[in-house]
Parts: C-alpha cells; structure tokens; sequence
C-alpha cells in the first residue's frame, strides 16, 4: 500500500513513533538539524518549503488536518508522538500558519469552493501564509484595529497598515483581519479576509529586531482590491472567526522543548567555562534543572487529560504558554551571566579562550530572540488575566 494512504491514526503508538523516527532519520536534511549552539533557529523560505513537500509526498503532511481535508487525520496523542519526534530529530521550528492556523479555519468555517481552492495549494506550499493581526495601536487589544474594508461590489477596497507580521516577507498570501463596519461592541463589525500579497497597492517593509533577524514585517495596504469570494465566514464576524484560529496553538508553544536546549547549552558552558566548582553557578543551575524537570511533568499530564478527554483545551493551558517563555528567559539570562565576555558578543564566538575550542555558540542571539516569545501569541499578561477569570474566578 502507498504509505501516502495509510491511515496512522490506526496504529499502535509505538509502531507510529518508531516509523516516523525512522523516516526522519532517513530524510530529514542534516544541513537543518539544530543543535544547542543555535536552538531557536527558524526554518523559512525554500528550504522550509522544499522540507513541508518532502513531508507531503510520503504522507507525513498536515498531522491535525483531517484526512478528507488531505491530512493526517491524527488523535492529539499520535500529534504529541509527531513533535516529539520532531523534536528528537532535532528538526528546525517552522512557522507554517497555513497548515496551523488557516487551514483548520477553512476546514471548520469556510466554504466548500474555498476548502477545495485553497487546502491543495497549503499543503503543496504553492501558497506561503502570514497573518495580518496585530497594527501600531492594536496590539494586545485587538478589537481596537482600525484596517478597513468597504465593499464596493463584488470587492473589498483594503486600506491601512499591519505590523509584526511574522514572515510576510517569505510569505505569498495573508490572512488579516479588517474592520467593515462600526457597532456597539468593537469585537463586531471586524471580518476575515484572505488576500494574494502580490495584489496592487501592497507594500511590506522588514524590521531588524535586536538579534538582527528581519522575521517581522510592516505590511501596509493602500486601495487593494480584494474578492468578496476571499471572506471567510459571515460578514462583521471575523471576530469569530479568529478564535476559531486558537486550537492547540499554545499547548504547541507551550512545549518544553526550547527550554531543555538551552538549558543543555547551559550545563555544556558550565563545563566548558570550569565553573563546576562554583557554588553559586551551580545552585542556581540546579534550580533551573528542577524547575525544567517539574515543567516537563507539568506538560506531559496537562496533554495526557487532553488526549483522554477528547476535547479541545481548555483556558487552563494558557498557563503552559507562560511559564515555558518564561523560564526560557531565565535560561538564556543565566547563560550570558555566565557566559560573561562571550554573552557580549554579537554572533559565534568560540567559547573556551581560543579559536581551537570546540564550542561555538551566539549567547547574544539566543538571549535577544527569547524576549519577545512572552508576547507573541497571546502577551503573558492577557494569559495571565484569562487564567484569573476563567480558572480562579477572579473578578475583574
């Protein structure tokens, strides 16, 4: 049988695990592979999308899509096994929101001449997608955004400007929110578009961030004309809509994973640097191990009652997404203390006094590209309101 069409949702967890460990060992790229010296790397452009093709080509694409929508089909534990071993693999992040984001969205609220327009071209990377949200005064406060478009017949006229907007410079598509109408409650009269970012009247400029990587991107959008056929959902209920975006997104950012490699980074500069003998390296590293080794645990029965439950998570998981971006601070600030001069340098440096030293990391970069993981998807504050409200009952 063509391994493109076996159902894995049907096999035993250890068989699954085994064959996708085997397939990654076979075909994952060695040129990708992360190792501690750059744990944070991201995977973009061609090489991120020549790998997505590999994956789809032996049926290993889209895990948490179901399989008459061309994925996987998975249960939440067989997709738990699928980035594990991802990880294991040493795997390289990619940001790929159209398998995670829209195209679940369309899947669940889009029509059917969208699904079969648009599902093929995610899935083949025909179609590269970033998300239009955040603007310069609608952050965190998102209902606030003020990019408008006015029908003008079969057509939306798009006017205004999105900001953060992860990737727009590799990507071919957006999905962005707009606001077509002023009510009451500003979370209404907000709508879902998806618009081609090679239409007229777009322009995308890069920002540098302090580890010099260009990976935000202004996006401004000046009389662009956009199909009505490009509205998910109703009209004024993209708000809706955009929730429906969520899913298992912060049990996936919530992941121990970048912790634990710059927590080895960390234990491999105490040995480099002959700081063993130092007690206060050593507590406060022993600390960090504790705090990771009680996080794991706190992750693994946190996914454990999702997958017996068969439900969608919870309000509860926001506080995955906090602890884990906030130790991962803790981490890459513990290893520039003690990295000292070297934490200083801008770019790989060999680690150990000579050039001969066979360690080469950029504390720098990694302390730099931790900051904003605190903010992004959800700002920890607005993760810390939600889990007031809805888990301790808080009042507001």
């Amino acid at each position: 049988m063509n391994s493109v069409n076996v159902n894995r949702d049907e096999m035993d967890d250890a068989d699954f695990r085994a064959e996708f460990r085997a397939f990654l060992a076979e075909h994952y790229p060695a040129e990708l592979k992360q190792d501690f010296h750059r744990p944070f790397r991201r995977l973009r452009g061609e090489p991120a999308n020549d790998w997505q093709r590999t994956l789809q080509a032996h049926g290993w694409r889209a895990p948490a899509w179901p399989r008459e929508s061309g994925g996987m089909g998975l249960s939440f534990r067989k997709q738990l096994i699928y980035h594990e071993e991802l990880e294991h693999a040493g795997g390289a992040r990619i940001i790929d929101l159209g398998e995670t984001q829209l195209g679940p969205t369309i899947i669940k609220m889009g029509s059917p001449e969208q699904s079969e327009y648009y599902l093929p071209r995610i899935l083949n990377c025909e179609h590269v997608w970033c998300q239009g949200y955040s603007e310069p005064n609608a952050g965190s406060d998102l209902a606030s955004l003020r990019t408008s478009a006015e029908l003008d017949g079969d057509e939306f006229l798009v006017n205004g400007q999105k900001i953060w907007t992860t990737h727009a410079n590799d990507s071919t598509h957006i999905f962005t929110l707009v606001r077509t109408g002023k009510f009451e409650k500003k979370q209404q009269g907000i709508s879902f578009l998806l618009i081609d970012l090679d239409t007229p009247g777009i322009s995308i400029r890069p920002i540098i961030n302090l580890a010099g990587e260009d990976e935000f991107c202004e996006v401004f959008f000046e009389n662009v004309r956009v199909p009505k056929a490009n509205l998910v959902g109703e009209l004024h209920q993209g708000w809706t809509v955009a929730k429906a975006l969520l899913g298992y997104e912060r049990v996936w950012i919530g992941s121990p994973a970048l912790a634990g490699k710059a927590l080895a980074l960390g234990e491999h500069l105490v040995q480099q640097l002959g700081l063993e003998d130092d007690r206060g390296v050593m507590d406060e590293l022993a600390q960090l191990q504790a705090d990771l080794h009680d996080y794991r645990l706190l992750y693994s029965r946190t996914c454990d009652a999702i997958a017996d439950s068969g439900k969608a998570p919870g309000p509860e998981v926001s506080m995955l997404k906090v602890y884990a971006s906030e130790l991962l601070h803790r981490l890459t600030e513990f290893n520039v203390e003690i990295g000292a001069e070297y934490g200083a340098v801008v770019g790989d440096v060999a680690i150990g006094g000579d050039s001969t030293a066979d360690m080469q990391a950029d504390l720098y970069w990694q302390l730099m590209m931790a900051r904003p993981v605190t903010i992004f998807a959800g700002a920890n504050e607005i993760q810390r309101d939600i889990l007031a409200k809805t888990v301790l009952g808080l009042q507001a």
